[in-house]
């Protein structure tokens, strides 16, 4: 998901919030006299938060009892605290029982503080390019703020991003740790400088930069204050080692593990009813699960919920069958010919499509009526099963006949699998997954478990409930058929019960209907055929290529130990700090929150515009990273039965429409490097075959001119000009010739700026000038492109207007913060707006091209086919001889893909490999 996009990890201080909500409110007890005061209002804190933000990941940590390393470190830190309350301490219990029914990730770490948990995984998630919201009542937290953290305090409605922190506390989130502790606390018994208070410490920081050069000049500070200052000096220190949050604490889970389960709602019920909050009991009661983050509204809102007047209720039992005798294959065979539409699913013996193996087929014909069909259950002591190959003979046709229309939950793995068996699934008329993510990309997620407990309001059979979990965890073949039957044919039926009430939603919204039945439809079995076929990777050239970079890495490293003097470690940030700054005194260009010499990345490349040991360091990092990532990965992902790599290509996760892959995600191949071509190089194509690559050239700029409609734009792009040197020129007011290196780069950051809505502030910082003349620049360039600036304020006021964007092809990207009171969520989300019709059409029209060639390439088998799709590039492995003949069929169909005002520019290249066919 882009920066534009996804939405942010959601960490809540459940340790700030319990204090706050337990005197923040009146004593309130249930009729046992139990006290839920603080229950109450930390809940419905958490309410707020899961409306507010809908998201996906989310952890609410609280401080475990016992000791921390602080206590250790001081042992008067905290001491004078009194003792929790017994009525404070009585809730703690039921408000974890609570937050864990509601589906909640729930966090303890012993030996650290609340803050320390949320400041290690909020650092996580930032090297894992994600957006957190951090939800506390504590300054403290301050420090850790960025461009990617913010701070809410869901009780006062307060938000600080990095300039809230500044304005209120006068000093930069960097600079917060000098802050507290010069100001100490008296709460925690942190030392500080006594008398000191905010606007002293404020004003101080600003004066002398950080608490070092307060300590510096500390002569220079008159008065009684000055003396405090002075005779609290040795102090200092240890009030900020105390003051610093710990942002590496070990943690099991990485903020990509704490997704948001599905609520229990019968634990759910039983404890609001001894607690006797009424008010969610009948949100329960009513099919209105308050603990569900709420969702864009239904196209059909009166269709939401309401099954058909035949049809049971999804909370009664069905009527599942387990097909274990020739009879009762006969008779199934006999109802999936006269129904006009099945749901079908598989049960394997692995997730991975390319090495499963089918071990059950269910189906549903109708909802409550549903069937597990066993095939490979092997465990001791089970029952006789029907012949594995005879059955599916039987089946195959009924499986292979595309006028036999069937529906599932992401049938291409089923599709996949199915075809390690020489089956090809047809007949792929409905996904429910894909029903849901055309409906509302953003408003949940898409797996059956999800869907049906937020919709049907209905909790599944789960996966770990028979297979089990952890080591202990069992392949399906494994699990007792007992288990397994009711599990497979619940999915079935439940898939069923989820399309006849997605479809009608769809069939309402002309636009939708079309995407979903001309493009995202159409494409599964175009995703599958690639992913089945994968691609070929010379194996041998990649561990030439990790011995090559290892042997450059020990080059590096010897070169790093010559330039520091001595051996040390070149992966530990410690002794490269102590290296760099202790032993050859190079200037601090910024510091940790610990107020260390910074390592970071960014630091010692502007350090290694001077100095060679900076440079040497950068370059062994990116060697390590390319070797572990890439050249020692790639091979071990070859499949022993095909000899090539496959990918899964994911529909249903940028919520834009674009298309992600993983395992390996050929979308972070880096091109831009030398080494990192080279990786490319090893994608080849087998004997009497090339690698053709077909790119879109700047297909997103050519939408922006389509959908600006501004003349300037579209004439650029219909005389084939460079983009960037034309807009150069007009910004700059040259001739094209003319145009320098510096303005094209400057229009080429305004160009692509624009799209991802950089602010000036952001375009001053990528190209190092400062505010003013970034703000200039963007003034003369919509000044030069009209269109533009007006096309970016109506998208804004319609996407107020309506609630969501769409793409030129109908696709819907709702966004719920654009009325936002707060400011940074409603910014975001109006960037969000103007970005997402520009992606989301690329998207469409990529996929439509996809599913052109792939017709076309149907008839000229086994000449060229494709393999590979990342961002706006086709990869095709086509016939020697063939070659040019098949460029000069795709490179038209992909250019055809769209009718826009603007024409789309496609370039195309062959090659051995990858990286020759650009």
């Amino acid at each position: 998901m882009t920066a534009n996009s996804r939405k942010p990890l959601v960490l809540v201080d459940g340790s700030s919030y319990l204090y706050r909500a337990f005197h923040a409110l009146p004593p309130l007890t249930n009729a046992a006299g139990e006290p839920t005061g603080a229950i109450y209002g930390v809940v419905n804190m958490l309410k707020k938060l899961l409306s507010d933000y809908q998201p996906d990941h989310m952890a609410v940590v609280f401080d475990a009892k016992g000791k921390t390393f602080r206590s250790d470190r001081y042992e008067l830190y905290k001491a004078t605290r009194p003792p929790m309350p017994d009525e404070l301490g009585a809730q703690i219990e039921p408000l974890h029982a609570i937050i864990e029914a509601m589906g909640l990730p729930l966090l303890c770490i012993d030996g650290v503080e609340a803050d320390d948990v949320i400041g290690s995984l909020a650092r996580a998630a930032q090297a894992g390019d994600m957006h957190v919201v951090v939800s506390t009542s504590d300054k403290d937290l301050a420090q850790i703020v960025s461009a990617q953290v913010t701070l809410v305090n869901t009780m006062s409605g307060r938000c600080l991003d990095v300039a809230g922190v500044a304005e209120r506390f006068g000093v930069p989130p960097e600079r917060m740790v000098d802050y507290l502790a010069l100001v100490g606390d008296t709460v925690d018994n942190i030392p500080g400088v006594p008398g000191v208070g905010p606007k002293t410490a404020a004003k101080w920081l600003q004066a002398y930069a950080s608490m070092t050069g307060v300590i510096e000049h500390a002569g220079e500070i008159k008065g009684k204050i000055g003396e405090k200052l002075r005779a609290a000096l040795a102090d200092l220190p240890l009030s900020y080692e105390l003051a610093t949050i710990k942002c590496d604490v070990p943690l099991a889970l990485a903020p990509r593990d704490l997704g948001i389960k599905p609520p229990d709602t019968e634990r759910l019920r039983a404890l609001y009813q001894r607690y006797q909050f009424k008010a969610w009991l009948a949100a329960l009661d009513k099919n209105q699960d308050a603990e569900t983050p709420i969702e864009a509204p239904s196209p059909v809102a009166d269709q939401r919920d309401q099954p058909r007047a035949e049809e049971p209720r999804a909370d009664e039992p069905g009527d599942y069958e387990t097909i274990l005798t020739d009879a009762q294959l006969t008779a199934w065979l006999d109802k999936l010919a006269a129904a006009e539409l099945v749901a079908f699913d598989t049960e394997t013996d692995d997730l991975n499509y390319a090495r499963a193996r089918v071990v059950g087929m269910s189906f549903a014909v109708r909802p409550g009526q549903a069937a597990y069909l066993p095939l490979a259950h092997d465990y001791p002591g089970a029952p006789s099963q029907l012949d594995f190959d005879l059955t599916l003979a039987r089946l195959k046709p009924w499986l292979e006949d595309a006028s036999k229309l069937k529906v599932g939950h992401h049938l291409k793995y089923d599709r996949n699998v199915l075809s390690n068996h020489g089956v090809t699934l047809a007949g792929i008329a409905h996904d429910t997954m894909l029903e849901s993510y055309v409906l509302n990309s953003t408003a949940t997620r898409h797996d059956l478990d999800t869907l049906c407990e937020r919709h049907l309001r209905h909790t599944n059979i789960h996966f770990e409930d028979v297979a089990g979990k952890g080591v202990k965890q069992l392949t399906f073949n494994q699990v007792a058929l007992e288990e397994a039957a009711p599990y497979a044919a619940e999915d079935a039926d439940m898939t069923l019960r989820l399309h006849r009430h997605f479809w009608p939603q769809i069939e309402a919204m002309g636009r939708l209907r079309t995407l979903y039945q001309d493009i995202e439809m159409p494409l599964v079995p175009v995703l599958s055929r690639m992913e089945c076929g994968g691609v070929l990777i010379d194996a041998v050239q990649l561990a030439a290529q990790s011995s090559e970079l290892a042997t450059r890495m020990a080059e590096a490293e010897r070169a790093a130990f010559e330039a520091a003097g001595q051996p040390f470690n070149i992966g530990s940030p410690k002794q490269i700090q102590e290296i760099l700054y202790d032993k050859q005194g190079l200037p601090v260009r910024r510091k940790t929150p610990k107020g260390q010499p910074s390592t970071a990345e960014d630091v010692l490349a502007e350090l290694a515009l001077d100095y060679p040991l900076p440079r040497l360091i950068i370059d062994h990092r990116g060697l390590s990273k390319l070797k572990s990532t890439y050249t020692d990965k790639l091979p071990r992902q070859v499949n022993g039965r095909t000899g090539r790599v496959h990918t899964s290509y994911h529909q249903a996760v940028a919520s834009t429409g674009r298309l992600s892959s993983s395992e390996p995600n050929l979308q972070n191949i880096p091109i831009r490097t030398v080494v990192g071509r080279r990786i490319r190089q090893a994608f080849i194509a087998p004997p009497g075959y090339a690698i053709l690559a077909a790119d879109y050239s700047q297909i997103e700029l050519r939408i922006m001119a389509h959908l600006s409609g501004d003349a300037g734009l579209r004439t650029a792009f219909d005389e084939d000009k460079d983009i960037h040197r034309a807009t150069a020129a007009e910004v700059f007011a040259v001739h094209p010739e003319l145009v320098s290196n510096d303005q094209r780069r400057a229009a080429k950051a305004i160009n692509f700026g624009l799209i991802y809505g950089m602010s000036a502030f952001g375009l001053a910082r990528q190209l190092g000038i400062d505010r003013g003349a970034a703000q200039d620049y963007v003034n003369r360039y919509f000044d030069r492109y009209p269109g533009v600036k007006a096309y970016m304020d109506a998208t804004r006021e319609q996407a107020r207007e309506r609630g969501y964007v769409e793409t030129v092809y109908g696709r819907r990207l709702y966004l719920p913060e654009i009325k936002s009171r707060n400011a940074p969520r409603r910014q975001y989300a109006e960037r969000t707006a103007i970005n997402a019709p520009m992606q989301g059409t690329a998207a469409d029209i990529i996929k439509r091209a996809m599913i052109a060639v792939d017709a076309w390439l149907q008839d000229v088998r086994p000449s060229a086919r494709m393999v590979m799709q990342v961002h706006d590039e086709l990869v095709f492995e086509v016939a020697t001889d063939a070659a040019p003949a098949v460029m000069a069929e795709i490179v038209p169909r992909m250019t055809a893909a769209a009718e826009l005002t603007v024409t789309l520019k496609v370039e195309a290249a062959l090659g051995a490999n990858w990286d020759e066919a650009h």
